[in-house]
């Protein structure tokens, strides 16, 4: 028996909607020449032998991972640093997303239509992100942790597409085992 887990049912269902498609095409008019530029940006290099999005995507995560737990876990005392990593990951999530911009202008079919849904959710968390970041700095912390918290569910929804895309699909290789001169899979 070969059922598949109930996560790769969802991404298989995912790259095979026709809402996700319609969802790319509406991206694709919405972002007009953003991913075009960002595939022939520094974001988009081969020099890692892999894309430069999934490192990124750690910096922007862990800073808002660890804001969450400073708002769960560290008091008053604590508001301040939430505040700096929760802005630290918006300005990383600047070349996040245009490294997987770039990297999603080179996907079609399911791919492209599992990418334009990751970007959809990643897109929804930074807004969530930047109402946290005012409500922070406008001093409604409670509002602002609860909008971190609301924007992290969002990104690991979206961090689990996006990993599908780069582990399963292999859409993160830029380099063979061929290109590096090492014996392929026996």
């Amino acid at each position: 028996m070969n059922e598949l887990s109930l996560p790769q049912r969802v991404a298989r269902a995912v790259g095979s909607s026709p809402v996700s498609e319609k969802l790319a095409t509406v991206q694709e008019l919405l972002y007009g020449p953003i991913p075009a530029w960002a595939r022939r940006s520094p974001f988009h290099t081969g020099v890692l032998g892999h894309s430069a999005h999934p490192p990124l995507t750690d910096v922007t995560i862990g800073c808002w991972t660890a804001a969450s737990i400073l708002d769960l876990a560290g008091g008053t005392q604590a508001r301040s640093g939430a505040t700096l990593l929760v802005g630290a990951g918006l300005v990383a999530s600047g070349p996040t997303s245009l490294a997987g911009a770039g990297d999603w202008a080179e996907m079609t079919g399911a791919e492209r239509r599992i990418g334009a849904v990751h970007g959809l959710g990643t897109d929804v968390a930074i807004f969530l992100f930047l109402g946290s970041l005012v409500a922070r700095l406008r001093g409604r912390h409670g509002l602002g942790a609860g909008l971190g918290l609301a924007g992290n569910a969002v990104l690991a929804g979206a961090g689990f597409l996006g990993g599908h895309l780069a582990l399963n699909r292999g859409t993160a290789r830029r380099t063979t085992d061929a290109d590096l001169g090492l014996p392929g899979p026996n």
